[in-house]
């Protein structure tokens, strides 16, 4: 596990030819190290802090009813392509891709004390990605591609991460965190990033102009307070 795999160019081809290659939750680690993880992960079940990112491809749903799915494909593939290749570059996870959607986990299996700033980053990264690769998706949609934006949230703090269920085992994060994170993101218009208190506390960036709005979130009594970043 403490060795160097050497995971692209020549020297990269006898370890490929074994079948050890880059990792598909993050490319910067290696089928062995995802291997090991995930037998870790079937023996127990871990609480950690972390930093956790729901990100939404917004208007997808209209644009599927309006075009091939060709068409469609290529919008989620190139929107699955932004989210990775920013969440990669700040050392997360990509956990699950569900529809339209992203969940990315910071601090875990590589700890980073800066996660959460990791996270908003990445985040931030994502947007303006994607605002430039519309330009280059309006010789398929056209105007229309103009209505397909995406809404970010992030929180932070402790998850329990693993494999749940007994049928269907799933590799996952679980908790208040990961909820509030996804009711964050439901919250955000096309194109806004939405932080919890705690991210906006510990991320070490300035968020925003400074203001916040308090939100009533489905599953949580009291509103919770959340910032633009």
């Amino acid at each position: 596990m403490h060795l160097p795999v050497p995971l692209r160019g020549v020297v990269s081809a006898p370890f490929r030819a074994v079948g050890i290659r880059p990792s598909k939750m993050n490319p910067n680690t290696c089928t062995i190290c995802e291997t090991m993880f995930e037998r870790m992960m079937k023996a127990r079940q871990i609480s950690i802090d972390a930093s956790v990112m729901f990100a939404d491809l917004r208007g997808y749903t209209t644009l599927s009813q309006a075009h091939s799915r060709d068409v469609i494909s290529a919008v989620l593939d190139a929107f699955y392509d932004e989210a990775a290749e920013v969440i990669w570059e700040r050392e997360g996870l990509v956990i699950k891709t569900m529809g339209d959607a992203v969940l990315a986990l910071f601090n875990f299996p590589m700890r980073r004390e800066d996660h959460v700033k990791r996270a908003v980053l990445a985040a931030r990264k994502l947007q303006q990605n994607w605002t430039a690769r519309c330009e280059t998706l309006k010789a398929a949609l056209g105007e229309e591609c103009e209505g397909v934006g995406v809404g970010i949230g992030i929180d932070c703090g402790e998850v329990s991460f693993g494999e749940f269920g007994r049928t269907h085992q799933d590799l996952t994060a679980i908790g208040t965190v990961v909820n509030r994170a996804a009711r964050a993101q439901a919250a955000a218009a096309p194109g806004e990033i939405l932080v919890t208190q705690a991210v906006q506390e510990r991320s070490a960036l300035q968020i925003g102009d400074g203001s916040s709005k308090e939100v009533v979130l489905k599953g949580f009594d009291e509103p919770t307070r959340l910032w633009a970043a």
